[in-house]
């Protein structure tokens, strides 16, 4: 008995940190998956609408009035919070990344760009922009944080979700950003007042 127990010491011991990573990812791939749900909401939204709930932490893409498919997000930190209604007016695959210059003075050390494409590429996989903003709906390469509010005004998403709202969603489509939940008032993440501003700065 003891000599199996040292052997089930040394395979854990020996056993490859890039398999035990890959183990990590495979979990995290099915919270992904998870995350993802066919709804039915409030609020009379044109199908093809996107709607951002503060207050859910969820990106709702409007199937058909009353239905929708819901996706986990990260949202804006309380002082970068923002409302109300913008088009998206270009998509971009696998899209560069460039400090805004609040974030530059935030933090100097920051890159001055990062190719689309790259691992460290804040922007994901793919970008939505949205009007003549700084802000875009886009994926991240720190999934982890998906379902904080964290960012300086944009909309974060995983990057499987983003690829499949980027496929669904035309330029022109309308993107409503509100504090309000749109799955009850039970289901609410929490009860901060309601921030309405034009967005002009993001990341």
């Amino acid at each position: 008995m003891r000599s199996l127990t040292l052997s089930v010491l040394m395979v854990l011991l020996l056993t490859p940190s890039s398999w035990l990573a890959a183990q990590d990812a495979r979990g995290d791939a099915q919270s992904t998956a998870q995350g993802r749900q066919a709804v039915s909401i409030t609020g009379d939204y044109e199908p093809g609408t996107i709607v951002v709930s503060l207050d859910d932490r969820r990106l709702y893409h409007i199937l058909r009035r009353g239905e929708a498919i819901s996706y986990p997000i990260a949202t804006p930190r309380d002082q970068d919070m923002w409302t109300g209604s913008e088009y998206v007016t270009r998509k971009m695959a696998n899209p560069p990344w460039r400090p805004t210059p609040t974030m530059m003075r935030e933090n100097p050390r920051l890159p001055s760009y990062v190719p689309g494409g790259h691992r460290y590429n804040p922007m994901g996989a793919r970008a939505l922009y949205l009007g003549d903003t700084y802000y875009r709906i886009h994926g991240t390469d720190a999934p982890w944080l998906i379902g904080e509010n964290i960012s300086k005004g944009c909309i974060r998403m995983h990057n499987e979700h983003v690829i499949e709202l980027f496929e669904k969603t035309e330029v022109g489509a309308k993107v409503v950003v509100t504090q309000a939940s749109l799955v009850g008032a039970g289901n609410t993440r929490s009860t901060r007042a309601a921030v309405v501003k034009r967005p002009v700065n993001g990341s």
